[in-house]
């Protein structure tokens, strides 16, 4: 009877453990239920917000144009010979949004061609540069012309094919005057101080002839600047080796693929790997899309385009999504939190105190790195006595062996989360190097990217 009584007793313990086990899992799924609808609720909102700002700014400022065929982002000069037209943004440049160019689709008859930017009261009948606080570059002599109509020497002449680019240095606008910059075919040409005065300065496009057409790669709507952006707008095409995909304008990555399946991927990669001069990078997510199927991480160089950052041998990336680490496979490893609009994720490499300068790529500096002054700590060298993680050997999803690396050198990639580090794997790095590597899957993903975010 004493057994049986004991028997009973441990069954009634066995059935409470279990019933206080099912109610705390019922009470940790309607805790992450409650979270993720007013994280739901929160974007929602951000998003209202957002489209109420663009209407708000829209009905301040109104595109103008004159003598101009505005189709698309494609301008073409309909007005009548030796007329000047001139087409106005409705948008001028932000803190965030500091950057735009021009894509000169056909000279023309004379190429008279200009690209700049106009205060908000500029008069459509001169062509960017010779009103009052207006700057432009003229592509037919490359001369640069500021507030008048005698421009002086500063760059090469424009023709059909190339793109001219123009932005303000982010520093600039807190404190002016503007610090204007201008590019051909990415290279920075020049720069200039321009008097700033609200609501700022507009991108602007002047045509003087017939048959001209050009293509306006205009930056995408930004936060207004007293949110603030976290990084410097400084990332121009030079620094992408390879965009599949994906709209670069400024610093700002755009997805522009189908989003339809998982081969659709969107791809950049940046054009140098890192190394301990560069070990680290960062993005911002602008907008997460339908799905937020962003991922940031490093790749080998011929990693394949059509394969999501981790998905495939000599990659790894922490996913955003679902916040898992992908390191060379389809399946991924439970890492760190979700991110959301507004997290910024970064990726960085520390690198043995010994490691080859020969691996470092192309540096283009090559004194000592700067001392920086950022909420991410410099591990750019890897501690003596710091413990070593354990390893997971990761699956390969086609059946291809487990060299997924080519041995080399070991390094420890780190990744963070709004500045605090997530976690860390140990890879092998293969040749050429590791290189900043940025996916995206599903419509309507936009991200800022700084490549050098520790620089001085």
């Amino acid at each position: 009877m004493d057994d049986l009584n004991l028997h009973f007793r441990f069954l009634n313990w066995r059935r409470r453990i279990r019933e206080i086990r099912e109610v705390r899992e019922g009470r940790d799924r309607d805790r992450d239920r409650d979270r993720d609808r007013d994280r739901d609720r929160d974007r929602d909102r951000d998003r209202d917000r957002d489209r109420d700002r663009d209407r708000d700014r829209g009905l301040r400022c109104q595109e103008r144009a004159r003598h101009i065929l505005v189709d698309g982002d494609t301008l073409s000069y309909r007005g009548p010979s030796g007329e000047v037209g001139c087409y106005v943004a409705p948008r001028p440049l932000t803190r965030d949004s500091n950057y735009f160019e021009v894509s000169i689709v056909d000279s023309g008859v004379r190429g008279t061609i200009a690209v700049g930017l106009v205060p908000h009261c500029h008069s459509l009948e001169h062509p960017p540069g010779w009103g009052p606080g207006s700057v432009a570059y003229h592509a037919d002599d490359g001369k640069l012309y500021s507030g008048r109509a005698k421009g002086r020497q500063f760059g090469s002449k424009c023709s059909s094919g190339d793109r001219i680019g123009c932005g303000v240095e982010r520093g600039s606008f807190g404190a002016p005057p503007a610090q204007v910059f201008f590019t051909k075919n990415g290279q920075r040409v020049g720069g200039l101080g321009v008097p700033l005065s609200p609501p700022g300065l507009f991108p602007a496009v002047g045509l003087h002839s017939l048959g001209e057409e050009v293509r306006l790669h205009l930056p995408p709507p930004g936060p207004s600047e007293d949110e603030g952006g976290a990084m410097l707008v400084d990332s121009l095409e030079e620094e992408w080796g390879r965009l599949h995909d994906v709209r670069l304008c400024g610093s700002v990555l755009e997805y522009v693929g189908k989003g339809k399946s998982i081969v659709d991927v969107g791809l950049a990669q940046a054009r140098r790997p890192l190394s301990p001069r560069s070990h680290y990078f960062e993005l911002e997510i602008l907008d997460p899309g339908e799905k937020c199927y962003i991922a940031l991480g490093v790749a080998r160089k011929d990693y394949p385009k059509n394969r999501h950052p981790g998905w495939s041998r000599g990659s790894v990336a922490y996913h955003a999504d679902d916040g898992k680490l992908f390191h060379g496979s389809g399946v991924g490893d439970p890492f760190g939190p979700r991110c959301y609009k507004g997290d910024v994720m970064g990726c960085g490499i520390m690198f043995p105190r010994d490691y080859g300068r020969d691996s470092e790529g192309d540096s283009d500096d090559s004194s000592e790195p700067p001392e920086v002054k950022v909420k991410v700590r410099n591990v750019m060298y890897l501690e003596e006595e710091e413990e070593e993680e354990e390893e997971e050997e990761e699956e390969e999803e086609d059946g291809e062996d487990m060299e997924q690396e080519q041995e080399g050198r070991k390094v420890v990639v780190f990744f963070t989360r709004n500045g605090t580090v997530v976690g860390r794997r140990e890879v092998g790095v293969p040749p050429g190097g590791l290189f900043p590597t940025v996916g995206m899957l599903s419509t309507g993903e936009r991200v800022k990217v700084d490549l050098h975010p520790l620089s001085g």
